[in-house]
This record gives C-alpha cells, structure tokens and sequence, in this order.
C-alpha cells in the first residue's frame, strides 16, 4: 500500500488547494485589469477571498477543476518531454538543415509520445489488442487507412509536381 502524504490529507485535496488555486487566479486577474483602480490590493484580495471561499463551497465545479487540474499537469509533462526530444533532435551543434528531416524526425516523436503515453497510462495492450483483433471493424479500419494513405500519396506527388511546372 501507498504511503500518504500530509499533503494528501482530504482538508488539503478538498478545500485548501481548491481554494488557493482560484484565490490566486481571481487575484491576479484582478491585479492585472485593474477593475477596480490602481493600488487597490486590499480590495482585490478581499474580492478574491471571496470568490474562493464561494468556489470551495460548490460541490461540482470543484471537481471539475480538479479533473482539469490532473489533465492540465499531465499535458504538461508530455509538452515537456516532446519538446526536450525535440530540442535533442534537432539543437546543438550538429544542426539539421533538411526540412523534410525535420518533419520525418517530428511525425516520429510523435508518434513515439503517444506510444510512450499509452504506455504510461496502461492502455498499450488495449489499444494492441483493438487493432488487431479478428473483426469486420479492424479489417475495414486497416483497408480504408491505406486507401487514405495512398491518396495523399499520390495528392502529395500531383501537388509538388504542379508546382514546379
């Protein structure tokens, strides 16, 4: 079993980290507009201890914002991993001047991203497991994405030769 934290204490995952969030957020909101004039902090504060008091009361926009709250952190720390890798590839040094390098190191980051998100997340096997299962939809699936393919294939080439005509 799992050690808890202090920080993971339901008057902390209820109340105050709900609360300090949309204090915080409503206060600088404030700040930065100015609605109510210049140097009006006590006004501002008091207005946004408020509305967090109120935000901490209500049952479900709370949870919504805690489910977006674990979204928002997860797709930060994918943004980051893709963008380190990405600098990795392509920074430094050794440069790579080839754009069509470029997008082909791109289309495998991400899709490398995804595996490794899927992976993460336990949902590797499931989703194996879908498209290669023994029915009508999965074979249909795999015969219209190669159709798809080959028709921005050839789209791709009668473009780029229209073009240098």
């Amino acid at each position: 079993m799992a050690e808890t934290t202090i920080l993971q204490h339901w008057l902390f995952t209820n109340f105050a980290f709900p609360f300090l969030l949309i204090f915080f957020i409503v206060f600088a909101i404030l700040e930065k507009t100015k609605i109510f004039g210049e140097d009006k902090k006590q006004l501002n504060a008091l207005l946004a201890f408020v509305v967090g008091l109120v935000f901490v009361g209500a049952v479900f926009p709370k949870l919504m914002v805690s489910k977006m709250i674990l979204f928002l952190t997860v797709a930060i720390v994918i943004a980051f991993i893709g963008l380190l890798l990405w600098g990795f590839i392509i920074g430094g040094d050794a440069k790579i001047e080839s754009k069509n390098v470029k997008i082909g190191f791109g289309i495998l980051l991400g899709l490398l991203l995804i595996g490794a998100v899927l992976w993460a997340g336990g949902l590797g096997d499931t989703v194996y497991n879908f498209f290669t299962s023994d029915s009508s939809f999965v074979s249909s699936f795999w015969a219209n994405l190669i159709f798809i393919i080959v028709i921005a294939i050839a789209l791709a080439i009668a473009l780029k030769a229209g073009k240098s005509s």
